[in-house]
């Protein structure tokens, strides 16, 4: 399993399949300038402030958020694939 440093996090990313309006299906790989989704699978311990206090993370393992698209890092653990990212590039939690 990735143990994340810091203020990053490993997200699995989840695919959703869009459609036109005329019903064709677009595939993941369609060029598309929106935010990613996926889950939270693991999380670091936060980062320093200026004071050397730790600050806590917004997000925790289990939330489903939203993401920049290039901000993210690609690592593959065996045949998965996930993201590492710093918290400041998660965009929202999915409630």
């Amino acid at each position: 399993m990735i143990k994340p440093l810091d203020d990053r996090v490993v997200i699995e990313p989840t695919s959703k399949e869009e459609k036109t309006k005329s019903g064709i299906v677009l595939p993941d790989t369609a060029e598309k300038e929106k935010p990613e989704q996926g889950k939270v699978i693991a999380v670091g311990p936060g980062r320093f402030n200026a004071e050397g206090k730790r600050m806590p993370m917004s997000v925790k393992k289990g939330d489903i958020v939203l993401f920049t698209k290039y901000g993210p890092s690609e690592v593959n653990v065996g045949k998965k694939e996930y993201l590492i990212c710093k918290e400041e590039d998660i965009l929202a939690i999915i409630k």
